[in-house]
């Protein structure tokens, strides 16, 4: 079978740079919509996509796509696929639906003929049928409804791919890594430039970057719901995952930088590393953002996720410290670019900076905004007062932990 559809799921505000990763994964056909990229390839290009994709959240493999009208629609669609030919009546599943202007008047009704479906379609042919587990399921069934079509996909991933099992030690505002490797991809950083991350919490970029480096595939140590396919190849499978741990390079230092107020970030991000015998590529230091210099004497590439507000206390503190934030960028760190993902809409007003670009991201559930700021002579707003390079001690209390 090599002419599949796929569709790979992703933070939203990522779709373009996961259509160009898919293409150098040998996705064929790639589209873009809203949500992910939908791609076409042979079941090997399914285990590799899972095995090196650094953006994709899941790989969903479309078993149907018919009209329907109705919940008896739905449920006849579902029963004539061949569930017997692709899992085993032993696995647990859990089906999912999501819809968008959809004329149904429940999608808990639409889920359960959905599962209804599957297991009546087993037990006809099986004479036994899966039991669901919503936890921690072997099988995952993704359905979704627009005006006039069902779309049912079998899930290749399992486990959500962002879900790498690096951290050992995490803040309490984590951001995912596959968001961190498509902030990466979006300001076009490639391993031998400086990036620095001066606010780096338990170090989600500086991981992502350090695998980046060593060319380790994310999904190396960890499985996957194809394993348990019945068509599954565990000889293709073997090749792939050989074929990428010979890619590997050793790890070595890297001009990746970090560095964060909060000596208990940093313990975490050195721990988060050394786990993950990442700890020699990267370059840690506890230090104050607002008292930094460039760490190499090349312009590089700026990342960071600072912390944004929620009581008008610390909204107050954030007024106080964008400004200098600005400041300290403008005077020390002409011929870099600075990446600023935030999802407070104050920020830009207050760093007194002029974005170059603004990217709209999510993520999970909140809406941020990727703020490009290209440092060179002038770029300070005119008339504006210099402030102290001083931050508040409260500020180490509200800043954000990757």
């Amino acid at each position: 079978m090599d002419d599949l559809i796929f569709f790979a799921t992703c933070p939203r505000g990522l779709e373009s740079v996961l259509a160009t990763e898919l293409a150098q994964l040998s996705g064929t056909s790639i589209e873009v919509v809203q949500g992910g990229v939908v791609f076409r390839g042979s079941w090997q290009t399914c285990y590799r996509v899972n095995l090196e994709s650094r953006i994709a959240s899941r790989i969903l493999w479309r078993i149907a796509q018919q009209n329907y009208r109705s919940e008896a629609d739905i449920y006849r669609i579902t029963f004539q696929l061949p569930w017997q030919t692709w899992f085993s009546p032993k696995l647990t599943i859990r089906v999912k639906v999501s819809a968008i202007k959809c004329a149904l008047r429940s999608l808990d009704f639409v889920t359960l003929k959905i599962k209804d479906a599957v297991c009546d379609k087993f037990r006809k042919i099986k004479n036994t049928r899966p039991d669901v587990d919503t936890a921690n399921p072997d099988i995952r069934i993704h359905g979704f409804l627009d005006q006039q079509q069902l779309t049912l996909y079998l899930d290749t991933s399992g486990e959500a791919l962002f879900k790498r099992n690096l951290r050992k030690s995490s803040g309490n505002a984590p951001i995912r890594e596959n968001l961190a490797a498509g902030i990466l991809a979006l300001t076009g950083w490639e391993p031998g430039v400086p990036l620095l991350d001066p606010m780096c919490g338990s170090g989600t970029f500086l991981m992502e970057a350090a695998q980046i480096s060593s060319r380790i595939a994310p999904g190396i140590n960890r499985h996957f719901a194809f394993e348990q396919f019945t068509l599954f190849d565990s000889s293709v499978w073997k090749q792939l995952k050989e074929a990428a741990l010979n890619w590997q390079l050793p790890c070595t230092s890297q001009l990746i930088f970090g560095s964060d107020l909060s000596g208990y970030a940093i313990a975490d991000a050195r721990e988060n590393l050394i786990s993950n015998h990442l700890a020699e590529i990267v370059q840690l230091k506890q230090a104050n953002i607002l008292e930094i210099s460039p760490p190499h004497q090349l312009g590089g590439i700026i990342v960071m996720n600072p912390p944004y507000g929620v009581r008008m206390s610390e909204q107050q503190l954030l007024a106080d410290f964008y400004p200098k934030l600005g400041d300290r960028l403008k005077k020390k760190f002409s011929g870099w670019c600075a990446y600023i993902l935030t999802a407070d809409p104050s920020l830009p007003k207050l760093i007194r900076l002029n974005p170059s670009r603004r990217t709209p991201l999510f993520n999970g559930a909140l809406e941020c905004r990727l703020l490009e700021y290209r440092m060179v002579e002038g770029s300070m707003r005119k008339g504006e007062p210099r402030s102290s390079d001083s931050v508040p001690a409260d500020l180490a209390v509200i800043s954000s932990d990757q």
